[in-house]
């Protein structure tokens, strides 16, 4: 069956239901992440002919590499706003743009142990026995809604862990009448508890009397022509329904990304394009990330015979590059690579790929005539127009989209940029977490690094009891009784 012929088919047993769609290319890869409120509807657009003059070149590559797509019916546009965000997270697909990063959407969370239960904002879900609700796909909505839960519930919004009588002397919420203020004891913990219970059960789901209220409430300031309260009303009853509605819960799809459909043949395809004596059996791939300069870091993944060998990859931080030069960058990456090899008498590769232009390549090339390997086969692959560059050739090769040595490359090339990333980010959220224990007085660099290193991360170190910190070298436990209610506090 001709590929036209069966996404046509696909897609006319399609409902005309809300959902997220995924489209593949030859390889079974996950190439674009789309929601929908009409499944039928917005697949098919991708496949009108008429449509086709108004597309960008984007667009058009995009299309050109469908080979099939699945598609998840969810019962509202909420729904699938949540897993598509999710899917793309997963998948990372390369003509996604948006909910590429790590950044995640808004939960509420309360933990109901807590000495003086507070609700707070969160992005990550943690098993330390509080009590979540969401994800939730605005949070303006959601925080609108938690101020009106506040409100109806004389519920605390200051942020220590356990306030004083210090704190009640300057808060607002308990002057006007907000707050109960449990923290000087104007309610018993026990009753304080049950408000916040009374609070969950709520968001839950179990509002219908306020939203009959405020809907009453809205026809009454309509009625009096009072169109500014009645819009209002409007706007909070829209926040309250979007919040409380139930979203369903999503398991990861049983989806294997293969590595290619014919690996041997893609190989050959490739010998036969760069004129290489014999299919490359084994292919390094650089990349570099940074962000504005800082946080550069390169990596290099191993591809045999077609397909990945994690454990052979590696990731570098720079030492010699002080500003943002990724040509730079590229050469510090390849020197220490293969300086390394010669030095342990590792096997070489069969061919290098560089992601980047004529400008990254050169460098590289430059570097391996330095250890007297310039006779390993380097070429470049640039992302805009898919252009593969070649040492001593001017212009460079452009492949047809279908075609599976271009597919390989692409593949070696998204996986060593997906593991720079990685690295990046991990990076970048270890500073985080030093600059957060910073902000503890007393500490030093010593303990903090002690703290870091006995439990990996500040997540970890967020979950860990004042008796499980007290076994750190330097902290007993009136430190670790401090630490523990400084994190908490900013939570």
């Amino acid at each position: 069956m001709r590929k036209a012929d069966h996404i046509r088919g696909k897609v006319s047993q399609l409902p005309h239901k809300p959902g997220v769609y995924l489209m593949k290319d030859r390889l079974g890869t996950v190439i674009y992440v789309g929601k929908a409120r009409d499944l039928r509807k917005r697949v098919s657009q991708y496949f009108h002919p008429s449509r086709r003059m108004g597309w960008d070149l984007k667009f058009r590559a995009l299309v050109d590499s469908i080979a099939d797509f699945d598609v998840h019916v969810v019962r509202g546009e909420p729904e699938a706003l949540l897993l598509e965000g999710r899917l793309i997270k997963q998948y990372k697909p390369r003509y996604n743009v948006s909910f590429r990063d790590d950044k995640r959407f808004l939960m509420l969370k309360v933990n109901l142990n807590d000495p003086i239960p507070r609700f707070t904002l969160t992005r990550l879900k943690i098993d330390d026995g509080a009590r979540y609700f969401g994800p939730f796909p605005g949070g303006g909505a959601l925080r609108r809604t938690l101020n009106l839960v506040r409100h109806k519930f004389s519920l605390r919004g200051c942020r220590p862990l356990t306030p004083g009588e210090h704190d009640y002397k300057h808060c607002l919420y308990a002057h006007i009448k907000v707050c109960t203020a449990p923290c000087v004891e104007k309610v018993t913990r026990e009753q304080y508890r049950m408000q916040v219970e009374n609070a969950c059960d709520f968001l839950a789901g179990q509002c219908k009397e306020m939203l009959a209220e405020l809907e009453s409430q809205m026809a009454e300031a309509s009625a009096e022509l009072d169109f500014e309260r009645a819009a209002a009303l409007r706007d909070q009853i829209e926040d309250l329904r979007g919040t409380t509605r139930k979203t369903t819960r999503y398991r990861r799809l049983p989806h294997q990304l293969p590595v290619a459909v014919n690996p041997d043949e893609d190989l050959l395809e490739l010998a036969k394009v760069l004129t290489l004596p014999v299919p490359p059996a084994c292919i390094e791939g650089f990349d570099i990330s940074n962000i504005s300069g800082t946080f550069m870091v390169a990596s290099m993944v191993v591809f045999r015979n077609g397909r990945p060998s994690a454990a052979n990859y590696r990731r570098y931080k720079m030492k010699g590059v002080a500003s943002q030069d990724d040509f730079a960058c590229m050469a510090e990456a390849v020197e220490r690579r293969y300086r390394r090899v010669i030095r342990e008498g590792r096997p070489l590769p069969d061919l290098i790929l560089i992601d980047g232009g004529k400008g990254q390549l050169n460098m590289a090339l430059a570097e391996l005539k330095k250890l007297g390997l310039g006779h390993i086969p380097a070429i470049g692959l640039a992302k805009e127009f898919e252009e593969i560059h070649r040492p001593s050739v001017r212009e460079p090769l452009r492949l047809d989209e279908s075609s599976g040595a271009l597919k390989l490359l692409q593949r070696v090339r998204d996986e060593s940029h997906r593991f720079a990333n990685s690295f990046n980010a991990e990076l970048r959220i270890r500073k985080i977490s030093e600059s957060i224990l910073d902000e503890f007085p007393g500490i030093g660099t010593s303990r903090k690094s002690a703290l870091l290193k006995h439990f990996g991360s500040l997540q970890r170190l967020r979950k860990a009891s004042p008796e499980e910190i007290a076994q750190v070298p330097r902290f007993g436990k009136k430190s670790a009784d401090a630490l523990c209610e400084f994190l908490r506090a900013r939570d």
